[in-house]
């Protein structure tokens, strides 16, 4: 069982939209109030690419083949985590902060954790491999209580 102190944050985030969010409760009735979110336009990737692949040409007698296709929407997500967890960083760095619980889907949550600082990583009470971005807040305190209780 894992509980959001008063003070504690819960950040909840996907590729496009962050929410950081401070428990304004205690660790029985979570009280989370928006403390700053952020949010990045992210088209689908065949809206951001210019076209089919490039070939490449080995030289005389080679084959030729198609060269993987960049990523772009993928390429912005993680743009956009590399983004969540500098503020993250810095806003436990500042001592807005002692605990954080984060709540992402699986790929979002492994590159938030790939760009914390070692002394957010240890502020990490919990990670939540779900997506929440797109439910009302007394939402995502009743889920976040059930799934806290559960650890």
């Amino acid at each position: 069982m894992v509980f959001l102190k008063s003070g504690a944050w819960a950040l909840i985030a996907d590729g496009r939209k962050a929410l950081f969010l401070r428990n304004s409760g205690d660790t029985k009735a979570y009280d989370l109030r928006v403390v700053w979110h952020r949010t990045m336009e992210n088209p689908a990737n065949h809206e951001q690419g210019s076209g089919r692949p490039d070939r490449a040409n080995p030289g005389p007698g080679g084959r030729k083949s198609a060269i993987e296709p960049t990523d772009w929407h993928q390429m912005a997500e993680d743009r956009f985590a590399l983004e969540v967890a500098g503020i993250l960083n810095k806003a436990h760095a500042d001592g807005a902060f002692e605990e954080v619980v984060i709540v992402a889907p699986p790929a979002a949550l492994g590159e938030l954790r790939d760009h914390l600082s070692a002394k957010a990583s240890g502020a990490v009470i919990a990670q939540i491999a779900k997506t929440l971005t797109d439910h009302p807040i007394d939402k995502i305190e009743k889920i976040l209580k059930s799934d806290l209780d559960s650890l």
